[in-house]
């Protein structure tokens, strides 16, 4: 995006008309008890909006009106052509409405508004693109039966789903969810964190502009311990999706228990290696991808590349030249081109952050970039690019997840190493692996227990391949391609005895 044709966002800002009131059956409506409260601007402290605070209450009203939406089939029993259209008209919506909807994003997490423009808006396009096309590409099946029996296996969509979203990519997320769930048919409930409402918010208007039926699509802003788990534990909810920690996913494994025992997927936390062998001849295409991996969206993803695990032969050259290119990301106004940093998204979880830098020094970690807060005069919660030598894989930078942009350097002596090190951990979502070596390449990706292992660079892949974690990184299905679908319908036998 060049400056001449990029949008003066800051004027904008000023500019904005931000609704704040929930979606339910069709009509943006307050809190039955009347409460709001404040989300914040990251970048400067300061309340962009009130919002619907939203309970239990609310969720009943929202459950009722999808589900009532669901038996009476005003969405469910379209044709899958006329799901898909209204999904394509949905996407094209976000699209003419892309720069605001950036800005949106941006003022409401404190990234870059041009990485939301760039990154977070396309992708949420396109998410919405793939699912509609899917819908009427998924076929149903006839199974081998003798000639006096027809056996039908199909697929029918779940009925009620909840989906509560974290707030570090409210708006790709949301299509992750969203775009499968409502291609099946289902109608849905969207929780959005407390922290970064408005993108949900303003993506209910214009599904309802889109087409999609009063009741099918609802926007429930407030907080996890009431809205959350009032969704949790509601008996008309058949299905709950859920991105975020692994402490909080836990507890809606128990909701689920507790109540009707509706179907649960959740992706959730990650400590993902990132894997230098020695072989490596040219650093400088690594050094740029480790950056990415720890550094875009804050170092805020689950999948960010935060253990730096590099061979002993390679590591100071490499870890010198990753200090010179962490340098030259620029942390400052999310408004602002050439921001490549922005804030972290609350107050709290900037002290978060700045205590697990304390605890890895306190361990023997020893910094050789960054570990402080920086621009406290715009009352914003902004952190620079901290980089760890010395880290032992046992201390607790490198076995938590801090979700900063914090990266812990550990050094390993032969692949063996590498690969024991990098499995010697809770989480298991994603992994990099760099290498010239074919052999190196295919043996060490196998051995790796994640999600996804991305080999020369720094990815998740696209829309066609299936994105969750191992062990305690997801549990219950996958976000992307045709395995989305899976998690939001429900396979259905129909055995016929022929005459």
């Amino acid at each position: 995006m060049s400056n001449v044709t990029r949008p003066d966002f800051a004027t904008r800002a000023t500019n904005l008309s931000i609704e704040g009131r929930a979606f339910i059956n069709g009509d943006f409506v307050g809190a039955l008890s009347e409460r709001t409260f404040h989300t914040i601007n990251p970048a400067t402290g300061k309340v962009l909006a009130e919002v619907a605070e939203c309970d239990v209450a609310d969720v009943n009203r929202a459950v009722e009106a999808a589900r009532r939406a669901f038996e009476d089939g005003r969405w469910r029993n379209l044709s899958p052509k006329d799901r898909k259209w209204a999904l394509l008209r949905l996407a094209d919506l976000v699209e003419s409405n892309i720069e605001e909807l950036a800005l949106l994003e941006s003022l409401d997490t404190g990234k870059p508004v041009d990485d939301a423009l760039a990154v977070d808006l396309p992708d949420c396009i396109e998410t919405l693109r793939w699912h509609a096309e899917a819908i009427d590409k998924l076929y149903d099946q006839v199974s081998p039966t003798a000639g006096d029996v027809v056996s039908l296996i199909v697929r029918e969509p779940i009925g009620v789903v909840a989906a509560v979203i974290p707030w570090n990519f409210p708006l790709v997320i949301l299509a992750l969810k969203v775009a499968p769930a409502l291609a099946a048919g289902n109608s849905i409930i969207v929780k959005p964190a407390e922290q970064t409402p408005l993108t949900a918010i303003r993506f209910a208007a214009l599904a309802a502009e889109a087409g999609i039926p009063a009741g099918v699509f609802n926007v429930l802003p407030g907080y996890g311990e009431t809205a959350g788990q009032a969704l949790g534990r509601h008996m008309d909810v058949d299905c709950l999706t859920f991105t975020g920690s692994t402490e909080v996913g836990r507890y809606f494994l128990k909701y689920a228990a507790e109540s009707n025992i509706k179907r649960i997927t959740l992706e959730l936390g990650g400590k993902s290696p990132v894997i230098v062998m020695e072989d490596v001849t040219d650093l400088q295409p690594v050094v740029e991808q480790i950056a990415k991996g720890i550094l875009f969206s804050q170092g805020e993803n689950c999948s960010a590349g935060s253990r730096l695990l590099v061979h002993e032969g390679v590591k100071d050259r490499l870890l010198a030249a990753v200090v010179e290119h962490f340098k030259t990301w620029r942390v400052g106004n999310p408004l602002v081109a050439g921001t490549k940093l922005g804030a972290v998204i609350e107050e709290r979880h900037m002290e978060r952050i700045l205590g697990y830098i304390e605890a890895g020094v306190s361990e023997g970690g020893r910094i050789v970039l960054g570990g402080k807060r920086i621009l406290q005069e715009t009352g914003g919660f902004f952190i620079e690019p901290t980089v760890f030598d010395s880290v032992d894989n046992k201390m607790k930078i490198a076995r938590e997840e801090i979700f900063g942009p914090v990266l812990s350097t550990i050094t390993f002596r032969d692949t063996d190493d590498a690969v024991r090190i990098a499995n010697d951990s809770d989480y298991g979502l994603a992994a990099s692996l760099y290498t010239n070596d074919l052999h190196t390449a295919h043996k060490v990706s196998r051995a790796i227990r994640a999600g996804t292992v991305s080999v020369n660079c720094f990815s998740e892949g696209d829309q066609s391949v299936p994105f969750g974690g191992f062990k305690q990184s997801g549990f219950g299905g996958r976000e992307k391609s045709f395995a989305a679908h899976d998690q939001y319908s429900q396979l259905k036998t129909i055995w016929i005895q022929l005459r």
